[in-house]
């Protein structure tokens, strides 16, 4: 991983359903600033957000709104259904998200925060590996994922196509430094957290609050 004398960056990465968000959220009440891909993904994919006229440009304007956003059900019901599709747009996306998350790691540093955090949902090599000093890989046992897809209001078929078109666990766990199983219960999760910040921060001396 690429090491920053100024900032020190924590990635937190993971498939769909493993609660990569809760740990970034613990991050948070950690105090440190969280940059959320998925956030930043929705802007630019707004009204006459950064990656509209490259979508419409490989997709056709059927795939925008009157409204110059992304018409976001009709995207879904293509890539879910087509890898080759979700690939494209993957990269389209990605390529506008982390750029503007580079810029906000960028603000981050010259306002002088010594630590950041990058949610990332897919750990690309350019603007996220490539800035992170570690990351964590989030992980939890597939029956545990699909329970917590459905409490999202998915269909059991639908939350098995959408683990199955993302990476595998492993190929997660290979680009990672740290594994995090949140297959249990929060204290359990909250504990991992806490002395993963201690050993990452907390030996450098680096400020955060004990959760």
């Amino acid at each position: 991983m690429k090491k920053n004398n100024s900032i020190y960056v924590i990635g937190i990465t993971g498939g769909i359903g493993t609660g990569k968000s809760t740990v970034a959220g613990l991050c948070r009440e950690a105090g440190l600033p969280v940059l959320d891909a998925d956030k930043i993904s929705h802007s630019v994919t707004q009204a006459n957000g950064l990656a509209i006229q490259e979508i419409k440009d490989s997709f056709g304007a059927d795939y925008i709104s009157e409204d110059q956003s992304l018409n976001r059900k009709k995207m879904s019901d293509l890539v879910f259904h087509d890898k080759k599709a979700l690939d494209q747009l993957s990269l389209i996306v990605h390529h506008y998200t982390l750029k503007q998350m580079s810029i906000y790691l960028d603000q981050l540093k010259a306002s002088g925060e010594k630590v950041a955090v990058l949610d990332v949902p897919i750990p690309v090599k350019e603007g996220f590996l490539d800035l992170c000093n570690i990351v964590w890989n989030v992980t939890a046992n597939e029956e545990i994922r699909l329970v917590r897809l459905q409490n999202r209001g998915m269909s059991i078929e639908d939350a098995k196509r959408r683990i199955m078109i993302q990476m595998t666990p492993a190929q997660y766990s290979e680009l990672a430094d740290i594994d995090i199983d949140n297959s249990y219960d929060f204290d359990i999760l909250r504990k991992q957290v806490n002395q993963l910040l201690e050993d990452s921060l907390g030996a450098r001396g680096l400020p955060y609050k004990k959760i």
